[in-house]
């Protein structure tokens, strides 16, 4: 891969997006718009440009890439690079022009080239309940262990949902994004997340509510993407259900019973069907209201085991 150097001048992502024209385009979130950037050796990355967010000092930003760029795991996108530049920039004020400073801030990826999971469940209808369906909570489970459990500090994500995992081409999951609330602050994230209802709907109520961070706020998170998985029904947050409390009421009441997922699913077979039981009870689990009633990380990697 042609990256001449991890801390990348502006022009450089500029060059490599075709000035980020709509073309390359990939995908947007409440954090920033991504890119595809193509390196002079044909190689593919994902340039994520971070909207205007508060000020972050310069070393700050820098110290918490370098320490993110050493995350290293299959489950998780790679970050290989990134941008933090003071730019000159020319704004209207009150009727007058006048001369202030903007900070360019972007991260670069490891391409995946199959796309998002919310794509393949809700979209094109891929993901079935069988092998691929459990791979991918299973893999989905070991990187946020990896995130929680794999450093000194833990890595707190907090927006887990299902454009936030890729898939590669043999459908094992990735999970992106992570460690922006390093990079943009906890409060920052959270403002960026609840001003979107589209991702309210999988953020835990302690955490929209008051601002409670811990790294029980991603198993909440983490409970949704799962019982989407594995019933294949979308969670659809509103202003009335900004914690999905009626979706994750629909799913108790329907789906704890084998006789109805084995009519759900005729064609798996009981061992199949167990499975489904265990991630829906999982699942479950994860999204009780007590953040202190919801289950570690590990002991959710352990169940799958």
């Amino acid at each position: 891969m042609e990256i001449p150097t991890p801390e990348l001048p502006s022009q450089f992502l500029k060059e490599i997006t075709n000035e980020f024209c709509d073309e390359r385009k990939v995908g947007e979130g409440a954090f920033g718009i991504v890119y595809k950037g193509m390196l002079k050796d044909g190689t593919e990355i994902a340039v994520k440009k971070l909207r205007e967010t508060s000020p972050i000092h310069d070393n700050q930003f820098k110290n918490e890439v370098g320490s993110l760029m050493k995350v290293n795991h299959r489950n998780i996108v790679k970050l290989i690079g990134y941008c933090y530049e003071i730019q000159k920039k020319v704004v209207e004020h009150n009727g007058k022009y006048i001369l202030t400073e903007a900070v360019e801030k972007l991260l670069c990826y490891e391409y995946i080239s199959n796309g998002s999971l919310d794509k393949h469940l809700f979209v094109s209808n891929t993901i079935n309940p069988n092998v691929i369906c459990f791979n991918i909570i299973k893999g989905v489970c070991e990187g946020l262990h990896f995130l929680h459990k794999g450093s000194e500090r833990p890595i707190i994500h907090l927006d887990i949902k299902p454009s936030n995992i890729l898939l590669d081409d043999n459908m094992v999951p990735k999970i992106a994004d992570f460690g922006l609330s390093r990079l943009l602050g906890e409060e920052q994230t959270r403002v960026c997340t609840q001003n979107v209802i589209l991702y309210r709907g999988y953020m835990a109520p302690e955490y929209l509510y008051r601002g409670e961070i811990s790294t029980q706020s991603d198993i909440y998170s983490l409970g949704l993407l799962i019982i989407e998985i594995t019933t294949g029904e979308k969670n659809f947050p509103n202003r009335e259900d900004i914690i999905a409390k009626n979706f994750i009421e629909n799913v108790r009441r329907n789906w704890t019973n084998m006789v109805h997922i084995s009519l759900k699913y005729p064609s798996l077979d009981t061992n199949c069907l167990q499975q489904v039981k265990t991630c829906i009870e999982i699942g479950l689990s994860c999204v009780q209201t007590n953040r202190k009633d919801r289950p570690s990380i590990g002991e959710i990697v352990n169940m799958l085991s």
